[in-house]
């Protein structure tokens, strides 16, 4: 694929200027996706972090489509906690790895009714103990349900496009995002992560990547070949 003609200022070039090259990312996906907002519908926290949860290793379509019924039959942490197993993991079957989805639902339901009186607590710290929660998810409930920007969430697409776009050379989800949070104010942090999220869904497309129509284009190392 040929370069496009217009580079980037050597600024942005550079690996060493990681921070200006993300603050123009941001300014850029701003422009294009100017009110992010999260993938997997819900209508409270709970719901969030149940879809959240089934989302592992399943597109937000196919969540969507399960969790219609699923917060129709199960509306408290009560209810999921006290859930006939097997009624459970025929509505999210379709996620796949549904039993053990099934099981983090259950158990994490059952740990915000014994030990947060049945609402979903508000800090990393707590919802880390729940069971299936882990940093990804936290960050998704906290930034979107709370508005509580502790993290950036790094998910498949942050963690391909971030990389590509020379923002960080981790590997590890946790490690990529210790990378982010150094080079976004915490006030983007929330923003960020939705809106590379969208740009990975509509243009930076793992297979089949539109470079010819990115806004990125003349400020990524990757088509730039440096």
């Amino acid at each position: 694929m040929p370069k496009p003609k217009n580079r980037a200022p050597a600024a942005l070039r550079s690996p060493s200027d990681r921070k200006g090259r993300a603050a123009e990312i941001h300014r850029r996906l701003a422009v294009q996706f100017p009110e992010p907002k999260c993938a997997l519908n819900h209508a409270n926290p709970l719901e969030l972090l149940v879809a959240t949860i089934l989302s592992a290793q399943c597109t937000d379509v196919r969540v969507n489509i399960v969790t219609k019924a699923l917060f129709r039959r199960y509306r408290t942490a009560k209810d999921y906690a006290e859930a006939d197993p097997e009624e459970l993991e025929q509505l999210v079957r379709t996620t796949g790895f549904y039993r053990n989805k099934a099981k983090h639902i259950r158990l994490a339901a059952r740990a915000i009714v014994d030990g947060f009186g049945g609402e979903l607590p508000r800090t990393m710290e707590a919802l880390l103990t729940l069971p299936g929660v882990a940093r990804k998810t936290a960050n998704v409930v906290l930034g979107t349900a709370f508005g509580l920007p502790t993290g950036v969430v790094v998910d498949t697409h942050v963690l391909r496009i971030a990389a590509l776009l020379g923002l960080t050379r981790e590997k590890d989800p946790e490690k990529v995002e210790a990378d982010l949070m150094k080079l976004l104010p915490q006030s983007q942090w929330i923003d960020f992560s939705h809106r590379v999220i969208l740009h990975g869904r509509a243009v930076c497309i793992a297979r089949r990547p539109r470079c010819a129509e990115c806004a990125l284009g003349d400020v990524c190392p990757s088509r730039l070949g440096s």
